[in-house]
């Protein structure tokens, strides 16, 4: 899209040729032609925005997050009863910004002073025994870490 300026620079360049011109303006030919084929710039229409699929829906979805709810799968299925149309995934980029931040605890606490240097000096390989299973022979080896 050519802003107003730059529709009264062409026209102010009209007696060059359209090949210098877009080169100067960095334009194509074709848009330069067109441009100088119009009296006057056209205005730029915006594009109306259509409420989407959920925005009945989002207040409904709010007060059932404040209440506890935050599974999407469980929220999917009520709105779906009440008439939604839309993907789940649609619902879940939604609730995404909406959902508390939690802190993550640590999932395993040590319960020793963790290793500062790796300890594999003398490490090997321990033959732990041999397994028959219908006529073949498997080997099993694991490493051996003295303690």
């Amino acid at each position: 899209m050519i802003k107003n300026g730059e529709f009264y620079m062409i026209h102010e360049m009209k007696k060059r040729n359209i090949t210098q011109i877009a080169d100067e303006l960095g334009r194509d030919r074709k848009t330069i032609r067109k441009w100088l084929q119009k009296s006057e710039p056209v205005p730029c229409q915006r594009q109306i925005t259509r409420p989407g699929k959920l925005e009945p829906f989002k207040d409904y979805i709010r007060q059932r997050m404040q209440e506890g709810y935050l599974n999407a799968n469980v929220i999917f299925d009520e709105i779906r009863a009440k008439g939604y149309t839309g993907r789940k995934t649609i619902l879940r980029s939604f609730m995404q910004p909406l959902r508390p931040t939690v802190i993550q605890k640590p999932r395993c606490v040590l319960k020793h002073r963790p290793v500062i240097k790796p300890r594999w000096i003398g490490a090997g390989f321990r033959w732990t025994g041999t397994e028959s299973r219908s006529g073949s022979t498997l080997s099993s080896w694991c490493w051996d870490i003295p303690a």
